[in-house]
């Protein structure tokens, strides 16, 4: 059974506080993921003063997209702080380098694979950088069309770099009508890569259907409180969402099973009574041939099957057989 990779995206929901951080670390820990995700940046490298915020980032409290990401940063030492805890916990880190500094850095202490996010898709030198380092990626494919995609997965491939593509949708939250599930295929077919989902919808519907239909990685935000001030928590899951998320994934994965048509072993014992076979109608003596008269096809189903019932009349008992018992073939001469 394939195992889908459940990464919980911690992204910005810390706040630009250590300790929260932790917390939801233990909190993603609780729930069974597989991963948590951060991000670094220099607010200084990515945006400028006059940058406008988003407007999902409007509830940042934050007038100007610097400020916000000014307050939401954390230090390099407290990312060191922060592996030595998941290391310590037993869970993967992640982590979303903006700049090339800080996927270096992010590399040179261990952590990887790196995550691409959407946004910086067409910023094909960075990609080259980055794909330069010879560390797996995991790349979201948010706000791109497919050209787009293909110019950064060749960038991935020509480096010989191991590539994890995650169709996504840049909402926060995503309307369901605009998830459109099936690029997943899309990419799996043209980019012959793993593929997974980022998904940004409300509630857990989206990441189990992606599970059923092969992601291989799953991503969410996950936040301590949804109404917490910040950018990203309203488009999050709370720690009982993330459970249940889990839980249903996990579930998803187990019931895509095998491609192999059999009875399953759950199902036997309804087979077993469900299901008709061969009876004796009356009390046969050892000897005596079935015929149409002192036989049925009736339940339960652990006799001759109906589709043998032609070739088994006419043939002879080894044994007396009482009225309403199953026929089997080894009463059979």
């Amino acid at each position: 059974m394939k195992h889908v990779y459940i990464i919980t995206d911690i992204g910005v929901n810390h706040n630009g506080k250590l300790e929260t951080a932790k917390e939801l670390v233990d909190v993603a820990l609780d729930a069974g993921v597989d991963a948590v995700k951060l991000q670094l940046f220099n607010p200084e490298e990515i945006a400028s003063e006059s940058a406008p915020l988003a407007e999902y980032q409007k509830d940042s409290g934050q007038t100007s997209q610097i400020d916000m990401l000014r307050a939401l940063t954390l230090t390099q030492e407290e990312y060191k702080e922060i592996l030595a805890y998941t290391t310590e916990k037993g869970i993967d880190l992640i982590v979303t380098p903006y700049d090339i500094e800080s996927a270096k850095f992010l590399v040179s202490i261990g952590v990887a694979p790196l995550k691409i996010p959407s946004c910086e898709v067409t910023n094909l030198p960075f990609l080259k950088g980055v794909a330069a380092l010879g560390v797996p990626v995991i790349l979201s494919s948010g706000t791109c069309n497919l050209e787009e995609v293909d110019d950064a997965v060749t960038i991935f491939k020509d480096a010989g770099v191991d590539l994890i593509l995650l169709h996504c949708t840049s909402s926060y939250p995503t309307p369901f009508d605009q998830v459109n599930l099936r690029v997943m295929e899309t990419l799996e077919k043209k980019f012959s890569v793993p593929v997974g989902l980022s998904d940004h919808t409300p509630g857990i519907a989206v990441p189990i259907a992606a599970a059923a239909l092969g992601a291989v990685v799953i991503e969410k935000h996950f936040t301590l409180d949804k109404n917490a001030e910040g950018p990203d928590h309203k488009a999050s899951l709370e720690p009982d969402e993330v459970k249940s998320m889990v839980e249903g994934v996990r579930a998803a994965e187990a019931a895509l099973g095998s491609s192999e048509k059999i009875i399953q072993p759950a199902e036997q014992n309804t087979a077993d009574i469900a299901r008709r076979s061969v009876v004796a109608t009356i009390d046969l003596s050892s000897g005596e041939q079935l015929t149409v008269e002192n036989t049925a096809i009736k339940r339960p189903g652990t006799g001759i099957s109906p589709k043998e019932y032609e070739a088994a009349i006419g043939k002879a008992v080894n044994q007396d057989i009482s009225v309403g018992t199953p026929i089997t073939h080894d009463m059979l001469l």
